[in-house]
């Protein structure tokens, strides 16, 4: 088998497992959680893929989102990536919380050094789940994939270059035009470089405009007290983008909340139903 078990919690009628393998495209030792409902069992189930966001691990998700009840209600299954390769060595690569390790950014770096390992996008939309798709009991014909911050910026952008692969989307807090924001900005020239043309394959905007999206409504979560609103996230930009384009959105703003795990717990059932319900079937 290629993946080595890290762990194995009894949830809910399921098991939470967390497991390592050998990763080719960013060259280390990666880890993720996979929450397998007791539906499992029987046979294969739906496959939900969730992305974190900066500075986090497969862990915040699996400890914080309490997930786990509803995906064992519906009958769907979890995998939790981290956020970028730990370990290769870069110079600077743990220098800043945004930067590096913790903040890959869900893209393959084309800049030197971080092109050697830095390669999120490849990771998430091919190695991770052809891997789950051999060794776990899921259906990956009934696959979708959501995230928050830096990982709904992940999720947006791999759901739309892949819609063959992911047939629903959602996210909670995401960067959906990084292209314009500090945080976008400072990750999109360091991994990809100065050639702003380059950038556009990982601003959601931007391929919304260009790609369109066939699939069910993009669901997006924001708390209008995240104190990363106006500077960071810029919601107001894809509801333009898909205005334009004339992709359907549910942009739920939600008076309040903020940008914290408290906020994904509050509307994460939700978001499970919205998938699920996509998902009943195979594609």
């Amino acid at each position: 088998m290629a993946l080595e078990q890290v762990s194995a919690n009894k949830c809910f009628g399921g098991t939470q497992f967390v497991y390592r393998h050998d990763s080719h495209e960013t060259g280390t030792s990666m880890r993720f959680g996979a929450y397998l409902p007791p539906q499992a069992q029987a046979g294969k189930v739906p496959v939900l893929y969730w992305l974190s966001g900066l500075t986090c691990t497969e862990e915040n998700f699996i400890v914080k989102a309490g997930a786990q009840r509803v995906a064992a209600e519906l009958g769907v299954a979890i995998i939790a990536p981290d956020t970028s390769p730990r370990g290769l060595g870069y110079p600077g690569e743990d220098d800043s919380y945004d930067f590096g390790t913790g903040a890959g950014f869900y893209l393959d770096a084309t800049e030197a050094p971080w092109s050697g390992g830095y390669r999120m996008y490849s990771y998430v939309a091919e190695e991770l789940p052809a891997l789950v798709a051999d060794e776990l009991p899921v259906d990956p014909a009934r696959c979708g994939i959501l995230g928050h911050s830096m990982g709904g910026h992940g999720a947006l952008t791999i759901a739309l270059k892949n819609p063959q692969r992911f047939r629903s989307v959602s996210a909670f807090s995401p960067i959906v035009a990084p292209m314009h924001v500090p945080w976008g900005q400072k990750a999109l020239g360091g991994y990809l470089g100065p050639d702003r043309e380059s950038w556009k394959a990982y601003d959601t905007t931007e391929l919304v405009r260009s790609r369109g999206w066939k699939g069910p409504p993009l669901l997006v979560e924001q708390g209008d007290a995240d104190q990363f609103l106006a500077d960071g996230l810029r919601p107001e930009l894809l509801e333009q983008a898909c205005r334009d384009a004339g992709v359907p959105l549910t942009l739920n703003m939600r008076e309040g909340y903020d940008h914290s795990y408290f906020f994904i717990a509050t509307f994460i059932a939700d978001h499970l139903r919205y998938h699920a319900a996509h998902l009943q079937t195979a594609g």
